[in-house]
């Protein structure tokens, strides 16, 4: 839990500012070695504490102003050419200055990019049109919740004088072992404590997913036997993207992926049209992790070996007619997302011409994304080809395949 330092009547001032316990910040000129600083998050600035935790701590009681960047305005990304290390995203302020932050620990810097960025995007683009009420940022750590607040008082604008880059790390400070042990022992009591994921969603504080679920629960749920995010993915690349050069084999902004997921999922009114997902590569994107984190894959785990020695078979009729027999037997949402999916992948082979995506460059994409062993580990490279290869004739023999099946 975040430590509040700050006493009732200092409170009422200030409102609330939260400073993580554990979490400290590096940061460092170009070409400079990194130093230490904290990092506190308000609801228009970031602010630098170069003290010690304690010593920030009572600089935030006593109203001092530390170093700052100031958010209106601001753009936020991930900047993984822009150094060596992993997890390095980058902040550009109004003004042009740039921060990049990084952390080796993922969840601490997914939880800094998200509540930053939140913090971003409740502010207006322009900085003199700034706000001055009072803002909530959540920043989700595991199944807890923490709330970062603060009331902006007697902001300044900064000039610019020149351009300048700083480089940021955020990592766990050693150096409280008590606030870790405190961490920990609350950290238990909630544990056993905490309600099954069952009872929070039938109160309704979780909502069922639709990234990372059951194919078959999702179409449940949907009362379908196709997904509807499928639908609209494959409905908006054939308006707009089978003309695009390395459709499905180019890869689109990850932050902006990881966004449409986040909508998805909390069951917003999804508009692929909308200009913030014009980048089509979003959309193939976002499609292609929907089917990797499908628990059990498109191709059940039970029918993989079967579908294995259909593409082994040296008869090219054979290996058509078995692997009909095969999709006929799978499961109703399974074998009818297959049939759209792989009718969809056909639409793209035909403009091969322009998109440059040919059915042996389709079958590399969605070999082992749609069709792995369960628990595969020493055959990978040797599934890999099999996977490959099924994919390729699903596409180049889909009439075959799919023309004449029961529905």
């Amino acid at each position: 839990m975040p430590t509040h330092s700050v006493n009732d009547q200092h409170l009422k001032q200030i409102q609330i500012r939260t400073i993580y316990p554990g979490l400290a910040i590096d940061w460092k000129q170009i070409r400079k070695n990194w130093s230490t600083s904290w990092i506190v998050l308000s609801s228009r600035k970031i602010e630098f504490y170069k003290e010690s935790k304690q010593q920030a701590l009572a600089n935030m009681k006593t109203g001092h102003k530390p170093e700052s960047v100031d958010l209106c305005g601001a753009h936020i990304e991930w900047a993984k050419e822009k150094s060596s290390r992993k997890n390095v995203f980058q902040i550009t302020t109004v003004s042009g200055n740039e921060f990049l932050l990084q952390s080796d620990i993922d969840f601490i810097i997914l939880d800094w990019f998200h509540a930053i960025k939140n913090a971003i995007d409740r502010l207006p683009k322009d900085p003199s049109g700034s706000s001055r009420n009072l803002e909530l940022f959540k920043i989700q750590r595991s199944s807890s919740t923490e709330l970062l607040s603060h009331y902006d008082n007697d902001i300044k604008e900064q000039k610019p004088e020149h351009r300048k880059s700083l480089m940021f790390r955020l990592h766990h400070s050693a150096s409280d072992t008590s606030d870790k042990n405190r961490v920990k022992s609350r950290l238990k009591k909630f544990i056993t404590r905490r309600p099954s994921l069952k009872t929070l969603q039938e109160k309704g504080l979780i909502k069922d997913q639709i990234f990372g679920s059951h194919l078959h629960t999702v179409c449940e749920r949907e009362n379908s036997t196709v997904p509807r995010f499928v639908k609209q993915c494959i409905e908006a690349v054939e308006k707009r993207g089978l003309d695009v050069d390395g459709i499905y084999r180019v890869s689109g902004n990850l932050a902006t992926i990881q966004k449409l997921r986040f909508i998805v999922n909390q069951e917003e009114k999804l508009n692929l049209d909308d200009s913030q997902w014009e980048d089509i590569h979003v959309v193939t994107g976002a499609l292609k992790m929907f089917f990797r984190e499908l628990p059990e894959p498109l191709f059940p785990y039970s029918f993989f070996e079967r579908f294995v020695e259909a593409i082994k078979k040296q008869d090219y009729n054979t290996r058509i007619e078995t692997i009909k027999s095969l999709v006929q037997k799978l499961p109703p949402p399974n074998r009818d997302t297959m049939k759209i999916l792989f009718g969809h992948l056909t639409k793209i082979v035909a403009k091969a011409s322009k998109n440059l995506m040919s059915t042996q460059s389709l079958g590399i994409v969605f070999g082992p994304t749609l069709l792995r062993a369960e628990g595969e580990m020493g055959n990978m490279a040797v599934h890999m080809v099999y996977q490959n290869q099924i994919a390729e004739l699903m596409l180049s023999e889909y009439n075959k395949i799919f023309g004449s099946e029961e529905d």
